[in-house]
């Protein structure tokens, strides 16, 4: 699950609506968001079926003309203000529902036209490196708040490093995290009962940076200010992918009404023969093809949902199939199904996550473009198409 993360009026939950198409309240105040909002958005991938010249029948996903859309869940956090950790704007609440991410997309006003706490201000006259640079600190101490109050029975029982694990764990964050962090954080020989509030503060900020990775979609890139703004984040070496979620809604919004053939990843759009259309809204769609489309490429909402799965977190697709000469399942459906999995991911693996019986019976995988067979460890490739033989299936 990925998190939608920021300070309250940044376009947080136009970006989640942008890229769910589900209703949400948006308004140009703070605390718009009450209840963390939740729902399912797609990554696109090259599907594999042009490539063997068949006609695929998805069961867990979409196809769209060779573009294979493989769901998954983000959760829009309600907007954080200086002191959430402490509960502030009913920071805390919202805190807690970063548990459970896996990424985190950081929409940020990069045009700087709200100030720290979201309040409209003139466009550039905030710096948008303050609200990266608060949001995570926000998140730094809202952890360590949760371990400082534990702290005296974590560091001085008998398996100190062990007690810190199991609190960790149920942040999401497990042991080759926490290992990865110790290291980088020079803490890995100093006992936990000699470590200060810095060393903490330190491992825990560590921590998060592995655990909990972050792209910025800097957002509002059709306003005043923004490139300088988008130019800002760039320069201090940060993950930034130049976004307008607003026109992505309204685009989507417009496909849905039959006025555009539009979709997220193509980069453009037409409008439909026929397509009754305002005055008005020409012009909206034409300023959209002209400041966004045509000067950045795209909205960015798609570009950066796609790299906070396969950049951030290293997902690949793979689609496994029964029958590897007509590339089907047992119901005869072909290239039924499109698995994200982590990079790494081994074909035994890929066994398990289908079916416990089908692990445990584990003989070999056959890849389909070559025909050769794989081993459990075989580690599986971004676009793999594979057929699992177990001692099951042989019965």
């Amino acid at each position: 699950m990925v998190g939608i993360v920021g300070k309250p009026n940044a376009g947080k939950s136009t970006f989640f609506s942008a890229a769910t198409l589900i209703q949400v309240p948006i308004a140009n105040y703070p605390f718009t968001t009450i209840k963390p909002n939740r729902g399912i958005a797609y990554v696109t991938a090259k599907c594999p079926c042009k490539e063997f010249g068949v006609k695929d029948e998805p069961a867990n996903s979409i196809c769209d003309e060779g573009t294979r859309l493989i769901p998954v869940e983000l959760v829009d956090c309600a907007g954080l203000v200086p002191d959430a950790w402490k509960g502030r704007g009913l920071g805390n609440r919202f805190l807690d529902e970063i548990r459970k991410a896996d990424a985190m997309i950081h929409v940020v006003d990069a045009s700087g036209s709200t100030d720290l706490e979201g309040r409209p201000c003139p466009p550039g006259s905030h710096d948008p490196l303050e609200d990266v640079d608060f949001l995570m600190r926000e998140i730094d101490m809202w952890l360590f708040q949760i371990v400082k109050r534990d702290w005296k029975e974590i560091s001085k029982g008998k398996d100190a490093r062990s007690s810190l694990e199991a609190k960790l764990s149920g942040l999401s964050m497990g042991r080759p995290h926490i290992e990865r962090a110790l290291s980088d954080s020079g803490l890995e020989h100093k006992k936990l009962a000699e470590w200060e509030d810095g060393d903490l503060m330190r491992f825990l900020s560590r921590l998060r940076e592995i655990s909990k990775p972050t792209l910025i979609a800097a957002n509002k890139m059709d306003l005043p200010g923004a490139e300088e703004g988008f130019e800002a984040l760039r320069r201090r070496g940060l993950r930034a992918i130049p976004c307008c979620a607003e026109a992505e809604l309204a685009l989507r919004r417009s496909a849905q009404r039959g006025i555009t053939n539009y979709k997220p990843w193509m980069g453009s759009f037409e409008i439909l023969e026929g397509a009754a259309l305002s005055d008005e809204q020409r012009r909206a769609l034409a300023m959209i093809m002209e400041r966004v489309l045509k000067r950045w490429g795209g909205t960015g909402v798609q570009e950066a949902i796609n790299s906070a799965f396969f950049e951030l977190l290293n997902a690949i697709v793979v689609y496994p199939v029964e029958d590897v000469e007509k590339l089907s399942d047992h119901r005869g459906r072909v290239l039924p199904d499109a698995y994200l999995v982590r990079g790494g991911t081994t074909a035994r693996d890929l066994a398990y996550m289908i079916h416990t019986e089908l692990g445990e019976g584990f003989l070999y995988a056959i890849d389909a473009r070559s025909g050769r067979r794989l081993s459990g460890e075989y580690p599986l490739r971004d676009g793999d198409v594979i057929s699992i033989v177990s001692a099951e299936k042989r019965k």
